[in-house]
């Protein structure tokens, strides 16, 4: 990779970190358009492509949630137990939707449901309407099936998952703060049981370049994790002072800008 290359990758990197900690996401949606980017530059195959900068993005979010799964529990802000019961369904679901459904989707749909998903998570933050409080959780069962429902979707994005599980612990009368923090835990076993599957799922693939492990390309990780594992906790520290609302809507808007550009490569994928 180029210094070019480089520096934008840990740019985003620093920028990913800092909000995994600021407002509970994986950065996984910031990240996947500047890789596609510096991928295209590097000459990887237009086949794999999104599959890579997706898998790629996931791989950060596990040393980038660590971070801020610290900052957030030396705070008392995540309800462990909570986390330790959807986390069996999620780690289910992301390796299923990793290993068994991810390589399979065509790369023109897969631009565009990330497209999609780009604006649906950013007309979300712009709106910043919470779900009413309207039950309690749910039993095993039904946070399992949740959790594995929430899993596949969320493998397939390179996502963390915060854009289903905040809104669903809200629903269930889970405090804010606490719904928000405890993502940020839930998004560890997502992040590794895809990379997981990522990685099994590609094995073996002649399009792949140097230094990938499946879909996730080594060095891509390193110079993101590099800076965002140090950004994390800033955004941590930040989301206790800050008008969290206007951020999000702040951060909406700009998220319009990324899924324009990522509806641009499903024209081009499409032939369009």
């Amino acid at each position: 990779m180029s210094i070019i290359d480089i520096s934008m990758l840990m740019l985003c990197g620093g920028i990913a970190g800092f909000l995994a900690g600021l407002l509970g996401i994986g950065g996984g949606m910031i990240l996947v358009p500047f890789m596609i980017i510096v991928f295209n530059h590097l000459g990887f195959s237009q086949e794999v492509i999104v599959h890579m900068a997706i898998a790629t993005g996931m791989a950060t979010i596990l040393f980038t949630t660590t971070s801020a799964i610290w900052a957030h529990h030396k705070h008392g802000s995540i309800d462990w137990r909570l986390v330790a019961t959807l986390s069996p369904g999620l780690v289910v679901g992301s390796l299923i939707g990793g290993s068994e459904i991810f390589e399979a989707i065509n790369t023109s749909w897969l631009s565009l449901f990330f497209a999609i998903f780009i604006v649906y998570t950013s007309i979300q933050m712009i709106i910043n309407k919470k779900p009413t409080a309207g039950r309690e959780l749910p039993g095993t069962v039904g946070l399992f099936s949740f959790g594995a429902f929430t899993g596949v979707i969320a493998s397939l994005l390179g996502a963390g998952g915060a854009f289903i599980t905040v809104p669903f612990m809200l629903w269930c009368n889970v405090k804010p703060h606490t719904a928000m923090a405890s993502s940020s835990g839930l998004g560890f076993p997502i992040a590794a049981a895809a990379t997981i599957g990522y990685m099994y799922g590609s094995w073996g693939n002649p399009n792949l370049p140097a230094g990938s492990l499946g879909f996730v390309y080594l060095p891509a990780v390193l110079c993101i994790v590099a800076v965002s594992i140090f950004t994390a906790p800033l955004g941590a520290k930040m989301a206790r002072k800050l008008n969290i609302a206007q951020l999000k809507r702040i951060f909406g808007v700009m998220l319009f800008m990324l899924a324009a550009f990522m509806f641009n490569e499903s024209r081009i994928a499409f032939g369009y």
